[in-house]
């Protein structure tokens, strides 16, 4: 009896454990920008001042945020770089690296670009990670008129979005499925796969009911 008690709280311990997130911040390798989602709020009452989050939007290619989530298997591991909007929660893009590099960076920037031609002042929320301070990275955004901002450093509530997703994501098609990958490549096809399914079917109640890409379609058709 002590021995089945004390296999249930093994198995308890190691179930659908998240490991500790991938951190891309390297210290200030670059340069880094104020967070452009923050609300200034006087409260008088307290004579203090507070910083909220704003993150709701009026349309889509208005806000974008993007980081990087590491998936670890026994063969080895992948990094994941999507850019979500923060109007429909859509992944616009993504790239799946063996390795967090700049590459990965600039083909899932390419691919968002190849869908939309005018972005001019859309926000591009990211962290401090390394990629984003890179000065190639920021006169990439500056050429096409996007507005870069970060979040504060060490917080990683204002970049709450990206890190709900990935969230999301991994509790539904990874933690407790890890040993189920055999190969990095099974889990690549994996993840692809649930961003097709998240983009074109799974429903929210922040969306009305609606998926990603539904809730993109009827913007469009309230636009005609």
């Amino acid at each position: 009896m002590l021995l089945d008690t004390l296999h249930i709280l093994i198995l308890g311990l190691f179930a659908k454990q998240p490991r500790a997130k991938y951190k891309s911040y390297k210290g200030e390798v670059g340069k880094t920008c104020n967070n452009k989602l923050l609300i200034k709020v006087i409260d008088k009452t307290n004579h203090k001042t507070i910083y909220k989050r704003d993150f709701s939007t009026t349309k889509l290619n208005e806000k974008w945020t993007t980081d990087v989530s590491e998936f670890y298997i026994a063969a080895g591991k992948l990094y994941l770089s999507p850019i979500l909007d923060m109007h429909n929660r859509e992944i616009v893009s993504f790239n799946i690296s063996r390795s967090p590099n700049f590459e990965q960076t600039l083909d899932m920037l390419n691919k968002a670009f190849e869908k939309y031609d005018d972005l001019s002042g859309l926000i591009f929320h990211s962290d401090q990670g390394w990629q984003y301070q890179m000065e190639s990275y920021r006169n990439i955004l500056k050429e096409k008129g996007i507005i870069q901002s970060m979040s504060r450093k060490g917080n990683c509530l204002d970049n709450s979005l990206m890190e709900n997703f990935f969230g999301v994501m991994k509790n539904e098609m990874f933690y407790g499925h890890e040993y189920e990958f055999e190969t990095l490549d099974e889990l690549e096809e994996s993840i692809i796969n649930y961003i097709n399914y998240y983009n074109q079917k799974r429903i929210t109640v922040k969306l009305k009911g609606l998926s990603p890409y539904m809730y993109r379609q009827q913007s469009y058709n309230q636009l005609q």
